[in-house]
């Protein structure tokens, strides 16, 4: 890594010195540009440490930007992934922290922005294979499950869970020692594994779960839709109170979700809106726009052995700019009911 010559040693976000690195063979003049590469890394691991689209893209920009101001100041970098990633890191724990007293006062349920398929993709995001590849991680369940652990277990757990990073890797990056990263693993491994959800959902599974509900805004009879639903199956909705009906807890049980679903659906086809099938971080999913094609919501559905676990809804318009122009309907429809 890097030490800036006439600056210093280069701090990171919590003041910890960036680790040394040595020097590049001569020929190997390289520039900021020549690490465009690593963009994709960068975002899957800022937008899993914070579950923001935009957080993550800002990260990721700030982490060039150090990059830059270190090859103008004359440093070598000899492991450009290795120091993106460490900048990556410490931002986003940095930036977790920062936040905190902000994610405590959020109004309702907490979800992660939406990555949608098909759609309008952040410049930074991981491209498709990759997200394939890596879709459980991805996914709203596993991504609100990594709420329950602190931003230094987080970063710890997904670098050696989700990108395979060795130990003496992770105590450079996270300026800790290799024995209490083993230690924070374990202790944020058995935390996770004690509510991990587990997806077996096929393309084709997916495409009939989000035809049933294709078929219910259409007018059609819920029952199959209904069957679907697993008996202790969740609903959790986030508008982030901007939207008619705020959800302050989640909502369980067939039932009950069933006649949650109905009268969203009701509400959303009085915009004139429409509903289309998608995937929604990895899951299968359903977009709701309006009659301009505005987004209204991002639906998600985690499944397994054929029935709809839980349905996860991002109505929040702040957390759905990136993927589209947000309903300018629902915004006056809020305004005025508010």
């Amino acid at each position: 890594m890097p030490t800036p010559p006439e600056a210093g040693p280069q701090a990171g976000p919590e003041g910890e010195d960036m680790p040394e690195g040595q020097d590049m063979p001569e020929g190997q003049d390289m520039g900021a540009a020549d690490y465009l590469q690593f963009r994709p890394l960068m975002f899957s691991i800022a937008y899993r440490m914070t579950g923001s689209v935009g957080d993550a893209e800002d990260i990721v920009q700030e982490a060039f930007l150090r990059l830059t101001r270190a090859l103008r100041d004359g440093a070598q970098v000899t492991l450009p992934k290795a120091y993106l990633a460490t900048v990556t890191t410490r931002l986003a724990i940095s930036h977790l922290r920062s936040a905190r007293v902000r994610r405590e006062a959020y109004v309702g349920t907490w979800l992660p922005e939406p990555i949608v398929e098909g759609g309008p993709a952040p410049a930074t995001a991981p491209d498709p294979a990759e997200r394939a590849e890596m879709s459980d991680s991805l996914s709203m369940a596993f991504l609100v499950l990594l709420e329950s652990l602190s931003p230094p277990e987080r970063a710890v757990f997904l670098l050696r869970e989700v990108f395979g990073y060795g130990y003496p890797e992770i105590a450079e990056v996270t300026g800790k020692t290799e024995a209490a990263c083993r230690q924070i693993f374990t202790r944020a491994r058995r935390r996770i594994d004690e509510g991990r959800p587990r997806f077996e959902t096929s393309r084709a599974e997916g495409e009939e779960l989000t035809g049933l509900f294709l078929a219910a805004a259409r007018g059609g009879d819920m029952s199959s839709l209904i069957q679907k639903l697993a008996p202790d199956v969740l609903f959790c909705g986030d508008s982030g109170g901007r939207g008619e009906t705020t959800f302050i807890t989640p909502v369980f049980g067939r039932d009950q979700v069933a006649e949650v679903v109905r009268i969203q659906v009701e509400r959303t086809l009085q915009l004139g809106a429409s509903l289309r099938p998608t995937w929604v971080n990895g899951q299968p999913g359903v977009l709701a726009c309006d009659a301009d094609g505005g987004l209204i919501a991002v639906i998600a559905l985690d499944v397994l052995d054929g029935q709809v676990q839980a349905i996860r809804t991002v109505a929040n318009p702040e957390k759905l700019r990136h993927i589209g122009a947000v309903s300018r309907t629902w915004h006056l429809r809020w305004r005025d009911s508010a």
